[in-house]
């Protein structure tokens, strides 16, 4: 079975988030499982990419509106990454830096409905050429969701109408919104079919992809239950097409998220010599931030915005430090301004208990997952979440809110066999509430060594869910 993941991010390749986790990944179970599995993803100009040895192997055009573009398809040689990577290449629109935001400027780019489309068109235009097709475009994120409306809508791509698509919604807030009047960069568009691109009088690729897509998944069950509720205006369409929708939960690389081999880490430890690994790991973090190596060590690592629940995370660490809590607090990542500038002030005004690290930095986050006694994710929403599980391997236990795949994928301590720390509202109170929880754990030595040991034993890998989609697209093709 071939299978073509199409998507504008793949680890480690170019990352801003979970997507690229999951593209650098489920290919290479898949094809463990004896399956054909290719990812397709623009060329960026990046170091990665740069540092790599290239061919050639498809060159062509195509009219985006009614200006024709010429496009390369390139194959990365080798296969260090567990299975073919192909990069598309259009000059002026997806060989740049950055891979949504302008590297200099900081800001969106202007083009990115053109810098998608010329993706997708690109993409398609080469498949179309192949002798014998794959039986499954597996398209990820609204950037790639317009595939299944091209193949089924536009006169250019008759013929591709009978291969399976299947659209996965990582972060359903996002759906490629723009003015109705860029349809007209499409191909043309069969008149009965012009309606699918329409959601509220503008143009958005993911309804046009829920509607079109032969099967939409989400990466947990409960985010798949969640977006029915809540998906920013598409609440009423996954309604409407619950039958072609299902959950499955995103899993992680397990041989290169393992503690024991990370050769980003300073000291190596698996569930044998966790404790040993464990208390030098987080000297080594707590000398970098200048904390107490006596009290539990308690970080976040991610986006600082409010979806990740980040912005009241000021307010639980004040609140806590303030009222003679027991602990450090470490926080690592970029995100809105205002929060970046309050994270720095507090750095100064609780030295010794809390300090931030404003940047995205692979190698310090892999030493604070090794480093850390708990990891915090407060999340407003989180489709899947992957810190939760990252943090699990390396035995550092979660405290979470209660959504999406955080509530999938951790089982609170109140529970039987329960390993994480959970919480219902989105409120600094209830974070609040289950800091001190976690603090109870942790002065229970006996039992805080015992649950850091069981979490490293659990099989977050992608084993069971790549199969699982692999049936998936089975059932497509009878």
């Amino acid at each position: 079975m071939n299978i073509i993941h199409l998507s504008f991010e793949c680890y480690p390749v170019a990352k801003t988030g979970g997507l690229a986790d999951v593209v650098g990944s489920l290919p290479k179970y898949q094809r463990a499982l004896g399956a054909d599995a290719w990812v397709v993803m623009p060329r960026f100009n990046n170091d990665w990419i740069n540092q790599r040895n290239v061919r050639v192997v498809h060159a062509g055009n195509t009219y985006m509106g009614d200006r024709m573009f010429q496009f390369e398809i390139h194959k990365v040689e080798g296969e260090e990454l567990g299975f073919p990577l192909y990069l598309v290449h259009v000059p002026g629109k997806l060989d740049r830096k950055g891979i949504y935001v302008d590297a200099e400027s900081g800001f969106g780019y202007w083009d990115e409905f053109e810098r998608y489309l010329s993706f997708q068109l690109a993409a398609l235009e080469w498949i179309r050429t192949f002798s014998t097709t794959p039986d499954v475009l597996h398209c990820h994120d609204h950037h790639t969701s317009l595939i299944p409306f091209l193949m089924t809508s536009c006169e250019l791509f008759s013929g591709m109408e009978h291969i399976p698509t299947v659209v996965t919604i990582h972060n359903g807030e996002y759906h490629g919104n723009y003015e109705l009047g860029k349809k007209n960069l499409l191909p043309r568009i069969r008149e009965d079919q012009q309606g699918f691109l329409d959601w509220g009088g503008r143009l958005n690729s993911l309804s046009a992809g829920i509607r079109k897509a032969w099967k939409v998944t989400t990466v947990s069950q409960s985010y798949m239950e969640e977006l029915q509720d809540s998906a920013n205006g598409l609440e009423g369409l996954l309604r409407a097409e619950r039958g072609k929708c299902v959950g499955i939960i995103n899993g992680i690389d397990d041989e290169v998220w393992n503690p024991k081999t990370d050769p980003m880490l300073e000291h190596h430890y698996d569930v044998r010599t966790v404790e040993k690994g464990k208390e030098k790991s987080k000297r080594l973090i707590c000398d970098y931030f200048n904390l107490n190596t006596n009290y539990p060590l308690i970080a976040f690592i991610g986006r600082l915005v409010k979806e990740k629940g980040a912005d009241f995370l000021p307010e639980v660490i004040s609140r806590f430090i303030e009222e003679g809590g027991k602990a450090s607090f470490v926080v690592l990542g970029t995100g809105d301004h205002w929060l970046q500038e309050r994270l720095r002030l507090m750095s100064g005004e609780y030295a010794g208990f809390f300090d931030s690290s404003i940047q995205y930095n692979e190698t310090l986050s892999r030493r604070i997952y090794a480093g850390a006694d708990f990891i915090i994710m407060p999340s407003r929403v989180e489709p899947c979440g992957l810190n939760q599980m990252f943090a699990m391997r390396y035995g550092t236990v979660p405290i979470v809110r209660e959504i999406g795949g955080l509530k999938d994928s951790v089982k609170d301590i109140g529970e039987e066999n329960g390993y994480g720390i959970r919480f219902r509202e989105y409120s600094a109170n209830d974070a609040l509430h289950a800091v001190y929880r976690a603090i109870g754990l942790y002065e229970q030595q006996a039992e805080f060594k015992k649950v850091r040991k069981e979490i490293m034993k659990l099989d977050f890998t992608w084993n069971k869910s790549a199969q699982t989609y692999i049936d998936l697209y089975h059932q497509l093709k009878q």
